[in-house]
């Protein structure tokens, strides 16, 4: 069933919605899995297996157009080579690509780095009576790593990472920030300088595009291709790192489980993604009339799968709302599912693990300092800007 009532109420804007909206959504499942905004005009989908064949379905909800609500609505141009608004067969193509920079040996051969990265800034927080789980680690470990993999110079990562944030802070819809012209300069350099990185290798890789025509990436589909790799890393794992550190908090009896067996650290990320993943909601543009709960979606609406209540339907997790580090899961939606399934999802639960073992070594108990914390309000993403802890 659909409803528009007052009663039941879903708006992705709201900021009470966006910090905690799974009381709201376990509503929704159960009184409107097709829920439809009225004033904002757009439908909403809420129960896992719909999210899960709503993303399968690519012929029918289309990425090409945007993937958040307020770019659809803009009705802007996407810049080619932008992945993760493409649908077949350009996208196909691109995430091949892409696919070669995250292969498993290649995302494993960091750890080593990503653990030494944590322990130089871990290390001077001991003794200090507490740290920001988002300013000492969520903001420096992803710009790191990422830098690491796209060929960023050391000395520009912070300004590469302080300009994804700033242009977030001032255009949440995140139209102004799809070309990539920050990284012109990089690709220029790289083009005579090649290295070891996914900038090198992008310039000199051939392919064969969507027309059957053999040739390189141009210049505007590289900078997108290293645009939305520098933003998605950057950004996702932060608020990934954010989260462990309110839900460990939060739930001391599951933090000292993995204290006293750090082997279920692994798990634990996933529980974390699961319990709260840093998307409110992911949209897709309907191409044609479709049948969802027994009601007829025109085409041309906005359609848009809410993450967070998927991870939580009791129709596939038991008791969902518990927080629980031995949790079974055979998969969530944090990362997407189907052909857009995150390209970088290998690389973020690798460094949310290794942040998490490399803390829990130093710092097994931790109290958040919520008067001083900070939680950022985007109709898509979710998740702290800061998070000061107390050491006890």
């Amino acid at each position: 069933m659909t409803t528009t009532s007052a009663d039941l109420l879903y708006n992705p804007y709201d900021h009470e919605t966006i910090q905690n909206p799974h009381a709201l959504f376990r509503r929704m499942r159960e009184e409107a899995p097709l829920y439809y905004n009225e004033d904002l005009d757009f439908y909403a989908i809420s129960r896992f297996d719909d999210v899960e064949s709503t993303l399968l379905n690519r012929d029918v909800f289309i990425s090409r157009k945007g993937v958040t609500l307020d770019i659809l609505k803009s009705d802007m141009e996407i810049p080619k080579g932008t992945v993760i608004f493409e649908d077949p067969p350009e996208h196909g193509i691109h995430r091949a690509l892409l696919s070669r920079m995250f292969t498993p040996k290649r995302v494993g051969s960091l750890e080593e780095d990503i653990r030494r990265l944590c322990a130089s800034l871990l290390d001077p927080l001991i003794g200090e009576g507490g740290f920001d789980f988002v300013g000492d680690l969520g903001f420096l470990v992803p710009m790191k790593v990422v830098s690491m993999l796209v060929g960023i110079p050391e000395s520009d990562q912070e300004s590469v990472r302080d300009h994804f944030f700033e242009q977030r802070a001032s255009d949440p819809a995140g139209s102004n920030s799809l070309s990539g012209d920050i990284f012109a300069d990089y690709v220029d350099w790289r083009a005579d300088h090649p290295s070891d990185d996914i900038m090198s290798q992008l310039l000199h890789t051939e392919f064969e595009d969507e027309t059957g025509v053999r040739r390189r990436l141009t210049r505007e589909e590289l900078l997108a291709y290293v645009n939305i790799v520098a933003a998605a890393g950057n950004e996702t794992t932060r608020l990934l790192i954010g989260w462990a550190g309110v839900l460990l908090a939060e739930n001391p009896d599951q933090r000292r489980l993995l204290v006293e067996d750090p082997a279920l650290i692994r798990n634990a990320i996933e529980e974390i993604l699961r319990s709260e993943p840093n998307t409110l909601q992911n949209c897709r543009l309907v191409a044609r009339d479709v049948e969802i709960c027994g009601q007829v979606v025109p085409e041309g609406s906005i359609l848009a799968t809410l993450t967070p209540s998927a991870n939580r339907d009791d129709r596939h997790f038991d008791d969902p709302d518990r927080f629980d580090v031995t949790r079974k899961i055979d998969r969530h939606l944090t990362f997407g599912f189907g052909s857009h399934y995150c390209l970088g999802q290998a690389l973020a639960r690798l460094e949310g693990r290794v942040v998490l073992e490399e803390v829990l070594k130093r710092f097994p108990e931790w109290d958040i300092d919520l008067d001083k914390s900070k939680f950022m309000y985007y109709a898509d993403m979710r998740g702290y800007e800061s998070l000061p802890v107390t050491i006890p």
